[in-house]
């Protein structure tokens, strides 16, 4: 399978922007976005920070990818988070209940988890977040993780959006950066 536009150019300035957040690498996601430098370049700067610049716990930032991913159907999402939620402590249970289509009914996450896994299928599926589920995040993260937690779940629907509109083909496991 191949995406459904030819990859731009790897070269100039954009393209070396989403290299060092990579580790010197690109993807075919990020060969696509060069297409529009100044999406390429907004995109690489709010996916660097929610991946590497928020105060939310590592389990639960890859719990609001991971179930993003299922949501939408997005397997390149799930196949380049999968190792990163391994090593944030989700195990093979909880991979395999997050694909499930109600994961809080099964009695695997602390209450932080089944909290933000809540709040990520009301954001993504509803847009709408009830006060209840708004109020179960709250027990448990401070403003600046409810800032993120809204943000995550949103941007990365955008990134799913993205790959799924664009056919981008499942990565060989885990994307850097």
């Amino acid at each position: 399978m191949s995406p459904r536009l030819p990859e731009a150019p790897d070269e100039g300035p954009t393209a070396d922007l989403l290299r060092a957040r990579r580790g010197g690498v690109l993807t075919v996601l990020d060969r696509l976005l060069l297409h529009s430098p100044p999406v390429a370049e907004g995109w690489n700067a709010l996916l660097g920070a929610l991946r590497g610049s928020t105060t939310l716990p590592a389990d639960l930032r890859e719990l609001v990818v991971l179930r993003v991913a299922v949501l939408t159907g997005a397997e390149f999402e799930w196949d380049a988070h999968e190792p990163i939620g391994r090593r944030a402590g989700l195990t093979d249970l909880h991979l395999r209940v997050l694909r499930s289509g109600d994961p809080t009914a099964e009695a695997v996450w602390s209450p932080a988890q089944a909290a933000v896994l809540t709040f990520t299928d009301a954001s993504t599926r509803d847009v709408a977040v009830p006060d209840p589920v708004f109020a179960a995040v709250r027990a448990h993260l401070d403003d600046r993780q409810v800032v993120e937690l809204a943000v995550l779940a949103g941007g990365y629907g955008m990134v799913a959006r993205f790959l799924v509109a664009m056919e981008v083909p499942p990565p060989e496991g885990e994307v850097p950066g």
